[in-house]
């Protein structure tokens, strides 16, 4: 089987990135695995593996690694 990939669809969840095969969205997998075991996750989601978290958790670290933060500095003296 091939690596879970994190797709952009507009048909799907309004073009939110999602797991590929699924409709389980990488925001929606990045707040469940705050509350639950990965083990809780795949027992609750059929259509969700452990390489679909991976793959999420993947996509979302890239995101951020690739983020340009710009300080902002407010006075309010």
């Amino acid at each position: 089987m091939a690596k879970p990939r994190i797709i952009c669809d507009p048909n799907i969840l309004v073009g939110k990135p999602t797991i590929e095969g699924t409709r389980l969205s990488v925001e929606f997998i990045l707040e469940e695995i705050g509350y639950h075991s990965i083990e809780e996750m795949l027992q609750e989601y059929p259509s969700l593996t452990r390489e679909g978290i991976h793959a999420a958790l993947d996509y979302a670290t890239g995101v951020i690694r690739n983020e340009d933060v710009m300080p902002v500095f407010v006075n309010y003296a």
